[in-house]
C-alpha cells in the first residue's frame, strides 16, 4: 500500500446513536488535527481530528446532519439526536472536514498533520510523559462491562436499519 492508498479506500461511518450514517469513496490527502478553540468548543474536546471528504464523492446515507453556523464563513454538522460531531465546512468550500472518530474504522485513518497550535493543551506537549493506565477493561473491567452489556451505540458498520 502507498503512502496515500488510505485515501482511495471508500469508507463508511456515522453518528454515536445511528441516526445519520454518511459514505465516502475517496478521502482528501489532510488528515490533521486542529487545536484551534472554536474546534476545541465544536468537538468538546482538547482538539478536533479531521479529514477533508469532496462533495461529491460523500453520501448521506441515514438521515440528516444538523448544523450549527460556528461563524459567518463556517458551519459544524452534528446529530440532532445524539450530538455527535460529524463535520466542519467552510461555507461555498470544495469539501467537507469529517471527524475522523465518526468513521467506522477511525484508526485506518492517518494522522499528518497538526494545526491550530495557538490552541494546543500543554499536557499534549509530553503525552507520551503520562501514565499510562491500560485498556478501559483493565482499568475498570465491572464498569466496562456494565456498559457494554447496556450498549445503545451504533456499531462500527452499515446497517439497514438501527435500532435493530
Amino acid at each position: 500500500m502507498t503512502d496515500d492508498a488510505y485515501r482511495y479506500i471508500a469508507r463508511s461511518g456515522g453518528c454515536q446513536c445511528g441516526a445519520v450514517r454518511f459514505h465516502a469513496t475517496e478521502l482528501r490527502d489532510n488528515p490533521h488535527v486542529c487545536y484551534c478553540r472554536m474546534c476545541q468548543k465544536a468537538a468538546g474536546n482538547l482538539f478536533a481530528a479531521l479529514v477533508g471528504v469532496r462533495h461529491e464523492h460523500l453520501t448521506w446515507t441515514r438521515g440528516t446532519p444538523a448544523e450549527f453556523m460556528s461563524s459567518a464563513k463556517a458551519a459544524r454538522g452534528f446529530c440532532a439526536a445524539c450530538g455527535t460531531s460529524l463535520y466542519y465546512r467552510t461555507l461555498g468550500g470544495p469539501h467537507v472536514s469529517m471527524s475522523i472518530g465518526a468513521f467506522d474504522d477511525p484508526a485506518a485513518i492517518p494522522l499528518l498533520y497538526q494545526m491550530g497550535l495557538e490552541g494546543k493543551h500543554p499536557s499534549l506537549f509530553h503525552l507520551d510523559a503520562i501514565e499510562e493506565v491500560g485498556t478501559s477493561e483493565q482499568a475498570d473491567p465491572d464498569g466496562t462491562a456494565a456498559i457494554a452489556a447496556s450498549n445503545h451505540q451504533h456499531p462500527d458498520h452499515d446497517t439497514d436499519r438501527w435500532p435493530e
